[in-house]
């Protein structure tokens, strides 16, 4: 079943997914990195330099550096599934994204994150988040 857990919780983790997409959208840092938990773990293995990324502040230092490059970026998310345990989850989200990239040419990348999430102070932040391409072009 690829929708399991309280209900409420699912929600939230769909609502943090938004946020995260939301602030890619915005360019919003601030917003962008509320998403993390402090000892979190991020992998883009596409992207040079970032296939391993440790800990909230060396992520969203990353992020920052790398959203220069797409200022008018579209990123939207849809969720695959969500099973949610206690104070912990796992999710499989999609993603679409359009952008140009530094040669001025238009670009389309779906992907899916594999997710490992935890409630904090009742807040669910990812503790892991692992992308890959589905499609590019």
């Amino acid at each position: 079943m690829p929708f399991t857990g309280p209900v409420e919780d699912r929600l939230a983790i769909r609502e943090l997914n938004e946020t995260y997409a939301d602030a890619v959208n915005q360019h919003s840092a601030e917003d962008w990195a509320s998403t993390w938990a402090e000892d979190s773990f991020w992998c883009l293995p596409h992207v040079p330099g970032m296939e391993k990324l440790s800990g909230k502040q060396t992520i969203v230092d990353a992020w920052v550096a790398a959203m220069k490059h797409y200022p008018d970026i579209v990123f939207l998310v849809l969720p695959g599934s969500i099973t949610v345990a206690g104070d912990q989850a796992t999710a499989r989200m999609y993603t679409a994204e359009s952008y140009t990239d530094a040669e001025g040419v238009a670009r389309r990348t779906h992907g899916q994150y594999d997710d490992i999430l935890v409630k904090i102070d009742g807040r669910w932040a990812f503790k892991s988040r692992t992308f890959s391409v589905r499609y590019w072009v």
